[in-house]
């Protein structure tokens, strides 16, 4: 995390989020600059939720949260790699349905993307996160 906050192309304020319960920080997401060719896209991660507080619905609402902010702000896309059963309730989908693959082959089987208000047909390609990711 630090990496990607340290990363001044990569970071982004206004997409760093946090659920808070009783003055505590219980969850987190956010949202990183990515790219698709020319195309400025957002890739999501990480997101996670305090133990103690998993179950009660934290998670759906930094999603929700981080994916109506991106596309409050014009952005066309959020990628991400993650579980194939529990991203696709907020409309991600394969990005390969959409001519759209992750950099790294290994990671093209739980690569999905949601396309937002902004997404254009012809944002296609492979996906490239901030560099800090593939330093992890």
């Amino acid at each position: 995390m630090h990496l990607l906050r340290d990363d001044g192309s990569a970071w982004i304020p206004t997409l760093s989020l946090v659920a808070e319960f009783q003055d505590q920080v219980v969850g987190h997401v956010c949202l990183t600059r990515a790219g698709i060719g020319p195309f400025p896209v957002l890739a999501l991660g990480p997101i996670g939720v305090r133990a103690d507080h998993q179950g009660k619905g934290i998670g759906s609402a930094l999603m929700h949260a981080a994916l109506g902010a991106a596309d409050a702000l014009d952005e066309p896309l959020v990628g991400l790699l993650g579980s194939l059963e529990y991203y696709p309730r907020f409309g991600f989908v394969p990005g390969a349905r959409l001519g759209i693959v992750p950099d790294v082959p290994d990671w093209a089987s739980h690569f999905q993307v949601r396309p937002l208000t902004a997404y254009e047909l012809e944002i296609k390609g492979d996906f490239h996160y901030a560099e800090p990711f593939y330093r992890l």
